[in-house]
């Protein structure tokens, strides 16, 4: 079912497509965490209600990877706002002035999930590199359960470092924080 490289076509949807896209977000995420569902946490109405958050911030954008007419994966990100919490859930304290945000300093990467039958293929890759690409944001950062090491060190060999832990809601678990700069400014 994996096809080349060379069919798959990514598609950047902004917030003014978002209804659009929104089933499609919804459909993969209830498909990638379906062993993962019963979890309050990660149930799909959570989900939909943390999207429908992030989808209400600034700079909201997504990249979908569609394989045919079929949708492969996706990533979606926001600017953090000026006066973001978004580093308000870390376990140990960051150096003075790393989580101020003034609304333009940091890009928050929400999901970034790619169905079974494309994993291994860098199409994760590919549909992140393609939503970092225009961003003017000077870094990005991700949150990933230490639970899961090979997708860390993946983030790491993308050029993420990890910044510390934190726990962004009481009932989520405990993620690792990671960044990385975006442009060379």
């Amino acid at each position: 079912m994996t096809a080349p490289a060379d069919t798959i076509k990514l598609i950047r949807y902004g917030l003014d497509r978002f209804a659009e896209i929104r089933p499609t977000l919804v459909a993969l995420y209830a498909e990638v965490y379906a062993d993962q569902l019963s979890d309050p946490f990660f149930s799909v109405e959570r989900f939909e209600q943390r999207l429908e958050g992030y989808a209400s911030r600034p700079g909201w954008e997504a990249v979908v990877a569609y394989d045919g007419g079929e949708a492969a994966g996706y990533a979606f990100a926001s600017t953090l706002p000026a006066g973001s919490a978004w580093w308000a859930g870390m376990l140990e304290p960051l150096p003075e002035g790393y989580a101020d945000e003034d609304g333009k300093r940091t890009l928050a990467l929400f999901e970034l999930m790619v169905r079974q039958p494309w994993r291994g293929t860098g199409l994760a890759h590919r549909i992140h590199e393609e939503l970092l690409a225009s961003r003017p944001e000077e870094r990005v950062t991700l949150l990933v359960e230490p639970t899961h090491p090979k997708v860390k060190a993946l983030y790491e060999s993308w050029g993420y470092s990890n910044v510390g832990d934190q726990q962004p809601f009481p009932d989520a678990p405990i993620y690792a924080t990671m960044v990385r700069p975006l442009n060379d400014s």
